[in-house]
């Protein structure tokens, strides 16, 4: 597995280096980040929680080491994480479901040709 925290520590790093080069990229992807916030219809928990879902979903190791740092420091369980990691599964599966019927519709216009 993981060193979790040297990855984070490490990526940051890099993250760090990316703004003193793209300062405005970064400044835009912390005020999308920021917006959610100002709304208060989500509490800071569970915008994190969905953020794990979605690093789940895109694959995305930054997303899962950053995001899981902030969900505990925002007080989510284990198992609300588990619930949340489940979601995302479900979505997955639900997804290749989606493209799958996409597979045979494809199969059925082009097998006529």
């Amino acid at each position: 597995m993981m060193d979790w925290n040297g990855y984070r520590d490490q990526l940051l790093a890099r993250v760090g280096d990316f703004a003193k080069l793209s300062p405005d990229t970064i400044r835009g992807l912390q005020a999308m980040d920021g917006a959610g916030a100002k709304t208060g219809h989500l509490d800071a928990k569970t915008r994190e929680l969905i953020a794990l879902a979605v690093g789940v979903t895109t694959r995305c190791d930054g997303c899962i080491a950053v995001h899981t740092q902030a969900a505990v420091k925002h007080g989510a369980s284990r198992e609300e994480i588990a619930e949340a990691l489940g979601v995302a599964i479900a979505l997955n599966a639900g997804a290749a479901v989606t493209y799958s019927a996409r597979v045979l519709d494809a199969h059925a216009a082009l097998s006529n040709l």
